[in-house]
């Protein structure tokens, strides 16, 4: 409930709902960006460890980094939202 107040009071400040949105998709691009950087760093070091499992090392990079992109998309979008609604 006080959530929703705090959210409610906020519309009237269009100036600090655009500050906040700004900053959410910043946090949200370096979050994935950080996210990504992880998993093929730790990808690369898996494959240097066991060359012979390439592909499902590989194929298991792919999909995490689907998933953590899809996530800072829907941050994004988010952030977008709050800041033309």
């Amino acid at each position: 409930m006080l959530l929703l107040s705090i959210i409610l009071q906020a519309a009237n400040y269009a100036a600090f709902a655009k500050l906040g949105a700004g900053l959410g998709a910043g946090i949200a691009a370096i979050g994935a960006g950080l996210g990504i950087g992880k998993i093929g760093g730790s990808a690369v070091e898996a494959i240097a460890r066991q060359p012979e499992a390439v592909g499902e090392i590989r194929s298991n990079m792919i999909v995490a980094a689907a998933l953590v992109e899809g996530v800072a998309f829907f941050a994004i979008v988010v952030c977008l939202l709050i800041l033309f609604i």
